[in-house]
Formats: structure tokens, sequence, C-alpha cells
């Protein structure tokens, strides 16, 4: 593995280790269930094919390119440094939440996230027949972006807790672009789930899902450690609403960027929630895709997503 750096500090070799993958277990939906119980994620490489994770990238790109923010070649995803999103959004007539959802509904991107291939690998890891929520999360990082440690379930647990989040790696993704890491066995973490049990993030705004701590910090408290991995296109890691995660510093000295999205799945029978499900969902906290990290036009500033 190469080097990782998180919130700007370099992670030992103690503290870092490489997920384990269960591609070999993808027709096996029990063993598949148990590995999720057991470790708290399922990790499967190269899970979507190389092409049509690139077809994805390269609309998705594109539609940055045309503000300012991503050079050519496009599937490279080269930072420009600058960009003119707001501006041309605004000269459009619109605001940059429609932007960013009409980014987010590409169909390339839709045609994996929401199509028949994780639809029925979500079938089997729920054990039963699910539903893709519409609202997902389109994460494009440039230099300097990370995520602080965090878990789901403030979130997404609103009507019901059997929810899991699929992490898509849309190209390759290796440790120096700040791609997903999980904390070893924080699915088991009694005290931390009991404290989060009840918490909403849109009704007690009082409150911070992030943890204050460094992920270096918090993994020498609890005596564990931060696991990920040089991703390639069209990997995917699933986990439940407890485990805890986060995402590398990106530190690509090429600026290049790191992208990725993250779309949630919940039994079908399940009550659905209407900010995220449905022709026009408003989101976590009611303001649309406007709320998103990604709505917003591409700095260099280091900061928290």
């Amino acid at each position: 593995m190469s080097v990782a750096i998180a919130q700007r500090e370099s992670i030992p070799a103690e503290y870092l280790a490489p997920l384990q993958e269960s591609s070999h277990l993808l027709e096996d939906g029990q063993a598949l269930r148990q590995k999720l119980t057991d470790d708290g994620y399922v990790y499967l490489r190269e899970f979507f094919p190389r092409d049509d994770i690139m077809a994805a990238r390269e609309a998705i790109f594109r539609r940055l390119a045309e503000v300012g923010e991503v050079e050519e070649p496009l599937l490279e995803g080269i930072y420009s440094g600058t960009s003119q999103r707001l501006e041309k959004v605004q000269a459009l007539g619109q605001d940059l939440g429609q932007f960013w959802r009409s980014v987010s509904e590409t169909w390339a991107l839709r045609r994996l996230s929401h199509g028949r291939q994780l639809h029925e690998l979500m079938d089997k890891l729920l054990d039963g027949k699910s539903r893709a929520q519409d609202y997902i999360f389109l994460r494009p990082a440039n230099p300097g972006k990370h995520t602080a440690i965090h878990c789901d379930y403030p979130f997404f647990t609103r009507h019901t807790d059997t929810v899991a989040t699929t992490w898509v790696a849309l190209g390759d993704v290796p440790l120096t672009l700040g791609p997903l890491f999980v904390i070893e066995g924080s699915h088991r973490f009694q005290d931390i789930i009991d404290d989060y049990r009840g918490f909403d993030i849109a009704r007690d705004n009082t409150r911070k899902a992030a943890f204050p701590q460094t992920p270096l910090e918090f993994a020498r408290q609890r005596n564990t450690r931060l696991l990920s991995t040089d991703f390639s296109a069209g990997d995917i890691v699933i986990f439940g609403m407890f485990l805890l995660h986060g995402a590398l510093d990106n530190i690509a000295p090429d600026r290049r960027m790191r992208l990725s999205c993250d779309v949630r799945y919940q039994l079908a029978e399940s009550a659905t929630d209407p900010r995220y499900f449905g022709p026009d969902p408003t989101g976590t906290t009611g303001t649309g895709y406007g709320e998103l990290v990604g709505a917003t036009p591409l700095t260099e500033a280091w900061h928290v997503r």
C-alpha cells in the first residue's frame, strides 16, 4: 500500500491495513451477509465493468469542464485550479443545487447506481427485495479534500435501520487520491452505537455527526486501524449505518481528482424517507442537492468534506 494521509497526518503502518476482498463470495448471499455482519463491510473489486465506469466518469467530468473546473483529457480528472461554476450556472437562470442535481442524475451514472447489477447484489445483502434511494451523493475531491470520521446512522435511519451504503470508485483511486477508509471493528463499538441511537442530524442541529479526533488519534485511542486500499475503477464497498468511515486526504501531486459516489439501499417493504425518495427529494436538511458539498464550486482550500 502507498502512503496514506488523513487530516494532514501520515498514518503509520501499524495503524493502516488493507480492506479484505470478498469477490469470491459474490454468488453466495448467505456468506456475503455473514461477511457484512462479521467485518462491518463487504469489499468487491471491479464489480462494475471498467468501460461503464469510464463512461460515467467522462460524462461527469465533462459537466465540470463546462464550468471551468476540469481540464482535458477528461478521463484524467485534472483539476484546473479555478471555477466559473457560480457565474455560469447563474447565467443559465439556475442555482447551484439545480446544477448539481443535473450532474448527479447523469444517465451513465444512474445506470450503475440504480441498475440491475447492483440491485440484485443488494437483494442478496439485505436478504429481500431492495430499493435504492433516488438521492445520491456524488463526490469529486480535488487536492486537499478529506472527510472526517463519521457514521451514516444520523442521516438515513429516520424510518428504518435496514439501510446500507454502497461506495463506488468512479475511476482508479489510489491512497494518494483520498479514497474511502473504514475504522476496523467500529460496527461493534457499543458505546458509540448506544450514543448515536436516536440521533437525527436534521432534528438535532446542536450536535455534529463527525468525530472531533483525527483518524490517527481515534485509531490510537481505540487500539484499532484504518482500512483502505488502492482502489480500481468499479470497486465497491458496502457497509451499514454504524460503521465509522471517512476519506483520506487527496495529496495527488498532479492535481488529479478523486471521483466516487455513495448510493443507499433499503428493504423495499420498509417505509421510505421523502428526503431521499421520489422525483424531487429534498435531501437531509430540506434544501435539496444544494446542501451537498459537491454542489459547492471546487476550490483549493483544505476543508472537511
